[in-house]
């Protein structure tokens, strides 16, 4: 901030506060790192451990801890980290309705698709956000 200063001969010093606001000079947030790579860092996390019933909770939970901020931020990243876990379900999905089952109609097929794919996203994005706001408030009490 910058202060302009004026003297006159009675030797009294004024001061004028510059006019930049306070909210140009807030810090930054705690975390410097980027929100795409924790997302994708708590992605991986939770694809490895897709074996474990929540993972992508776990997976929210690391992007989140990794972010630091508040609950919003944590929230936010483990969302992104959840979206980006769906992609490989989906095409495991997909897959699987393609080959697997060609007894289906196809009709049938598509609409378990879009059922999976909801019931997944919902899933996947939904509790990454729950894990990204544990992972913040682990790390801001522990």
């Amino acid at each position: 901030m910058e202060i302009l200063c004026m003297v006159s001969d009675s030797s009294s010093v004024e001061t004028e506060p510059s006019t930049e606001t306070a909210s140009s000079t807030t810090q930054p947030s705690s975390s410097n790192s980027s929100t795409i790579l924790n997302a994708l860092i708590g992605a991986v996390a939770g694809i490895l451990l897709s074996f474990i019933p929540l993972s992508t909770v776990a997976g929210g939970a690391l992007a989140g801890y990794l972010e630091g901020g508040d609950g919003i931020d944590g929230a936010k990243v483990g969302a992104l980290a959840g979206l980006v876990m769906l992609v490989p379900l989906m095409f495991f999905v997909f897959v699987f309705l393609l080959f697997g089952i060609f007894g289906l109609a196809s009709g049938f097929a598509m609409v378990l698709f879009w059922i999976l794919f909801v019931f997944l996203m919902v899933y996947t994005v939904g509790l990454g956000a729950v894990g990204g706001f544990l992972g913040v408030y682990l790390k801001h009490n522990l």
